[in-house]
């Protein structure tokens, strides 16, 4: 069945007011002097702690007792003052088996005089259930998703966590292109001592997580101005408690500043925790780690001074490079409206797997998308097409037809393909080429292919975008085109029967092949359906009867 076009309507779906789930909590907090920094802005310590805050009252979905994990990186996208309103949203988006992912934690500003909001943040907190005695730990499963904006998230949710256990191997391998420096001495160092009180305990009886936050920025801060600046905090990396405290510790902040890149400098804080007992012999725990990244005011206009590093610094100004690295590639693939389509693939990087993760964040952001009727071209709009296809066929089983490429010729006569490489089981690059049309020179594609096996209820995913390979330069006969998202979603509906639903944001390199199912004056996309659904069912094994 052929839907029609969709013109995005770039709304953001988190302003968007919807009925608040059981998985959902809101809190607003009016910003007073007390809560502000030398300046008048709320301080970032402040902020954390009532983000935890937020995040951790959506625990009653779990039905246990959970605890902060990790937080996932935080980009600070507006500064907030004293007078102003916060409105902090927390929703559980999706639960496992011991852990539930915490949301949005969306953070908006209100002036109250103007009415305007703006958004201050977005964070993606990670909760643990807390076990009691042998008892194995077992989560509520969040129950399904109702709205567009709901199935999105809690289906976005899976592949955050993917991209969260990636993480960790991905920055050890990033770590090893980088060379020992030879570097002088300057200290930047920090050390700070809290003693745990009853107030800055939860309702566990460990030391609040927002609490750990706030002191952890404090700390940062001040090593941040030892550079001879009074930076703002824009952004907080791999924020990840590693063990829990309790009332009567000691707790030991360490800060440092990492590295500096011109107007922001990384500052590293590592939290030890002491008993009594650990006290006196010394020996602490390390408890929590984060890396906070500061920028100078713009009306300061001027730069971090260059600092230089002790010998454990060696380590850490290399991890920062790292670290920015991997923030700088998430920002430019996040970047959707600027630069080419296409972007450089290199199966040796080991940052193109956020590439991967963005193919398939992408399709299911389109596919989430509402209203698809059929409606005119416009240049400022890019036209989405979907195609859904009932299919006699198992949702694997069409699933493994699909994920090759190099099949599709079978049932598309606009395809003729090759693979190129092959980075790993998820992820393959395709030469894709197809024949001329109304008079013009046939045009080629070069598509990175990510498949993904379901987690409980989700769709198997099949999602396509350009790249650009060097192994595969543009061809004289051929016009080098490109496409910014494409791909299937293949619901199982029964152990014999699943929906197969196609999307395409048509781009100049594909209209040419389905402008003439939008004049009317052509069936190739509805004939390619059918084929397309012939080929899905052919050899399809049967279901052996269970008898008793």
């Amino acid at each position: 069945m052929l839907d029609g076009a969709h013109k995005p309507d770039g709304q953001d779906p988190l302003i968007k007011g919807a009925a608040r789930r059981q998985t959902e909590v809101q809190m607003c907090q009016a910003v007073l002097p007390c809560h502000a920094n030398h300046r008048g802005d709320l301080g970032a310590g402040q902020l954390l702690k009532w983000m935890d805050t937020t995040a951790c009252l959506a625990e009653k979905h779990a039905g246990i007792a959970c605890v902060t994990a990790s937080m996932d990186d935080i980009q600070f996208e507006e500064t907030v003052r004293v007078g102003q309103v916060i409105t902090i949203r927390a929703k559980v988006n999706r639960s496992f088996n011991t852990s539930m992912e915490q949301v949005g934690i969306h953070v908006s500003v209100q002036d109250v005089l103007s009415g305007m909001q703006k958004k201050v943040c977005l964070a993606f907190s990670t909760f643990v259930g807390k076990p009691t005695g042998s008892k194995k730990v077992c989560l509520t499963l969040v129950s399904v998703p109702v709205s567009a904006e709901e199935q999105l998230e809690h289906s976005l949710a899976s592949e955050r966590r993917r991209l969260r256990l990636y993480n960790q191997g991905a920055f050890a391998k990033l770590m090893q292109d980088y060379h020992i420096l030879n570097s002088n001495t300057e200290m930047t160092q920090v050390e700070s001592t809290e003693l745990v009180l009853p107030p800055n305990a939860n309702h566990h009886g460990n030391t609040f997580g927002g609490q750990v936050m706030s002191w952890m920025e404090n700390v940062a801060s001040v090593a941040a101005r030892l550079c001879g600046t009074f930076p703002t905090l824009r952004a907080v990396d791999m924020f990840k408690f590693r063990g829990p405290s309790t009332v009567g510790d000691r707790l030991v902040f360490k800060a440092m500043v990492n590295n500096v890149f011109g107007t922001s400098a990384e500052v590293g804080v590592k939290v030890e925790a002491y008993n009594c007992q650990e006290w006196n012999q010394g020996r602490p725990r390390h408890i929590n780690s984060a890396f906070l990244i500061y920028h100078t005011d713009e009306e300061q206009q001027h730069s971090f001074p260059r600092v230089t590093y002790t010998t454990d610094g060696e380590r850490r100004h290399r991890a920062a490079i790292v670290r920015r690295r991997i923030r700088l590639a998430k920002h430019l693939l996040s970047c959707k409206d600027e630069g080419p389509l296409s972007v450089p693939w290199d199966k040796g990087n080991q940052l193109q797997v956020y590439l991967g993760y963005n193919n398939v964040a992408t399709l299911t952001i389109l596919a989430a998308k509402k209203d698809w009727q059929a409606s005119s071209i416009s240049n400022k709009d890019s036209l989405c097409m979907r195609v859904e296809m009932d299919v006699h066929a198992p949702a694997f089983h069409a699933f493994s037809l699909l994920s090759d490429l190099c099949l599709r010729p079978q049932w598309d006569q606009h395809y003729s393909c090759e693979e190129v490489e092959k980075a790993d089981e998820e992820e393959r690059v395709y030469h894709v080429k197809c024949p001329p049309i109304n008079g013009e020179s046939g045009r080629d594609f070069v598509f990175l292919l990510s498949e993904r096996q379901p987690c409980k209820d989700d769709p198997y995913i099949v999602a396509l975008r350009s790249v650009t390979v060097t192994a595969v330069p543009p061809q004289d006969d051929y016009i080098r085109s490109e496409t910014q998202c494409a791909g299937f979603l293949i619901w199982s509906k029964n152990c014999t029967n699943c929906k197969v639903s196609y999307y395409n944001q048509v781009t100049l390199g594909v209209l040419p092949y389905v402008v003439g199912n939008l004049a009317g004056w052509s069936r190739c996309m509805e004939d390619t359906a059918s084929s397309c659904i012939a080929f899905l069912g052919r050899d399809v094994l049967p279901v052996p009867l269970h008898t008793s």
